[in-house]
């Protein structure tokens, strides 16, 4: 299972972020433990500057704006 946390404050782009991952992981069928993280203290934490940033198992591959399917792909085949 993929641990995966998308860091941003709530804008469209973030949700659409974690909309597109669910809609990938189903269509892959590839368990996924999702997480939205707002708390800014957090995300600055992880070194982002800018989001939304995507986060899998622990490693941030995303920052600022939407990634493409394709990315998300092989986030999570990976």
């Amino acid at each position: 299972m993929k641990h995966i946390k998308v860091l941003g404050t709530g804008c469209a782009n973030c949700k659409n972020t974690m909309s597109m991952i669910e809609d990938v992981a189903a269509t892959k069928g590839v368990a996924i433990e999702l997480e939205k993280v707002e708390d800014l203290q957090a995300i600055i934490g992880y070194g982002v500057m800018s989001t939304p940033a995507v986060v899998v198992d622990g490693e941030v591959v995303h920052a600022g704006g939407m990634p493409g399917r394709d990315s998300i792909e092989q986030w999570l085949m990976g």
